[in-house]
């Protein structure tokens, strides 16, 4: 069936519609009851403040929606990965992304006090005035891309083919990174380590600016378009890069552009909310099974879903344990793991990658 720009748009926004619909849903779950009629009065006065209305505008609905914006930058990076790499089992964490955030984050925490952090720090201190971010979201955010970029540089040099030599980069890199994790966690304090392991299992956490959910949302909705724009390139690319490059297709230049799109969603979203796991690797799967391998719909849809998943397991995540939050990366983990070890039962009995 040809896939038609009418077509797209349309399946576009009937995902969309099941997404607000989720959103609005979860948006009321909690362990405190919020009634419409009380949020609708507004803020309150100076002396008397509406509980509830604080609670559902500067503590639920921002978190909804950055959970929205993570959900849908690490499927949408995971697709695009996938194609690059034409392996089914890859995530936006493949080429080492979490670790080199995760070092970042430890290292604004462990060395936030002492006098050369401070004079680090101090250069870009407007990046958290302007924004909101903590120096730990900012930190991870420059490991996250820092690691990017390395991967990117040694995957170039290593004389092999350009999916090998970024796939091999990404597990030493990953390996290396994490043994300094370790190592800095080994000597961390208590206090210091309890915080650092928190953001580790993946917590959505709210920046002190509330324009910096729309500010992020905006760069990951501006990542997505320009994937969806390489969508049919992809297409083509899934067949491999020499068919692709006799077919017309600028295999160099179309894998670079998708590489940093997906490379710089995946960061703002690590940034935000820790290292989630798996949902990068089973919402594609799953929306690849419904719509098939078109990426020109694939990734918009993929995006949507992965959306509407994240916002489904944070708010599990708020009330399993409630008034106790559990780290939303714990629930899509115990999703993820059987679902991960299908896909790779599954894909080791030579079923050929496209055919679903």
């Amino acid at each position: 069936m040809t896939l038609t720009p009418q077509k797209l748009v349309l399946r576009s926004i009937l995902a969309g519609v099941v997404l607000l619909g989720v959103m609005a849903a979860c948006v009321w779950i909690g362990s405190q009851d919020v009634s419409l009629a009380d949020v609708l009065k507004g803020p309150g006065g100076e002396g008397s403040p509406n509980i509830q209305y604080i609670i559902f505008m500067q503590e639920r609905l921002p978190r909804i929606c950055l959970a929205a914006i993570v959900g849908a930058a690490l499927a949408c990076a995971g697709v695009v990965f996938q194609a690059i790499l034409r392996n089914p089992l890859a995530d936006p964490y493949i080429l080492g992304v979490s670790s080199g955030a995760g070092l970042g984050s430890i290292v604004a925490v462990l060395f936030s006090g002492t006098v050369i952090y401070g004079r680090i720090a101090g250069h870009f201190g407007w990046i958290a005035e302007a924004t909101g971010m903590s120096s730990l979201m900012i930190m991870a955010f420059v490991g996250a891309m820092l690691t990017v970029w390395l991967v990117w540089v040694i995957g170039r040099v290593t004389g092999r083919t350009h999916v090998t030599g970024l796939l091999l980069a990404g597990v030493v890199v990953n390996a290396f990174f994490s043994a300094l994790i370790m190592f800095l966690l080994s000597i961390a304090r208590a206090r210091q380590l309890q915080s650092t392991m928190f953001w580790l299992m993946g917590h959505m956490m709210l920046p002190e600016n509330p324009l910096m959910v729309w500010f992020s949302g905006g760069v990951v909705l501006l990542g997505i378009l320009c994937l969806l724009m390489l969508g049919n390139s992809l297409n083509i690319l899934s067949f491999g890069s020499d068919d692709a490059q006799s077919l017309g297709v600028p295999v160099k230049r179309t894998c670079f552009l998708a590489f940093a799109c997906a490379a710089l969603i995946t960061s703002v979203a690590v940034s935000l909310s820790g290292l989630i796991g798996f949902v990068g690797l089973i919402v594609p799967h799953a929306v690849r099974l419904v719509v098939g391998p078109d990426h020109r719909l694939l990734i918009p849809l993929s995006a949507i879903a992965g959306a509407a998943f994240l916002v489904v397991a944070d708010t599990i995540a708020r009330v399993v344990i409630a008034p106790a939050i559990l780290p939303v990366g714990v629930i899509t983990a115990l999703v993820g793991g059987p679902f991960f070890l299908i896909l790779l039962i599954r894909y080791t009995k030579n079923i050929q990658w496209g055919s679903t």
